[in-house]
């Protein structure tokens, strides 16, 4: 594998971090929205996220497959019922005072931040290494 395509790899990893980071806080803000533009409560999402190959021309490399890196295919919802409350006076409370909060639970979306951030130190350490080789590689050369 040349030094570009490690640094795709890298590059897909770290975009694909990047999504999760985004969506867990869209998650956290939301976990008290009790009505969205549909009227219902605020339906906890995750992006799926699956691998991809890169374009690769074994004519000149030899090898194969070639690199793998990964892509966000989609966002989908957590379609779990929310926690029901009892809150009378609240302006969404159904005929028994009941109101559902959206199925955000904050301890499972602080991990999936860790993690995301995690994964995203893990590429970005893997970038720079491909980059320090890249350089010495340049002064071996010079």
């Amino acid at each position: 594998m040349d030094f570009f395509s490690a640094m795709k790899v890298s590059a897909s990893g770290m975009s694909a971090q990047r999504t999760r980071v985004n969506i867990a806080t869209s998650n956290l803000a939301n976990a008290e929205t009790t009505r969205g533009p549909d009227g219902q409560p605020y339906k906890r999402r995750d992006p799926v996220i699956e691998p991809v190959s890169f374009e690769y021309d074994i004519a000149t490399t030899g090898s194969e497959p070639g690199p793998i890196g990964v892509q966000v295919s989609g966002i989908q919802e957590d379609d779990q019922p929310g926690k029901k409350v009892y809150m009378p006076g609240h302006p969404d409370s159904d005929d028994d005072g009941f109101v559902t909060l959206p199925n955000v639970n904050p301890i499972h979306e602080v991990v999936n931040l860790m993690s995301a951030q995690h994964g995203f130190d893990a590429n970005a350490t893997a970038m720079d290494t491909v980059k320090a080789m890249a350089q010495r590689a340049m002064e071996i050369i010079s």
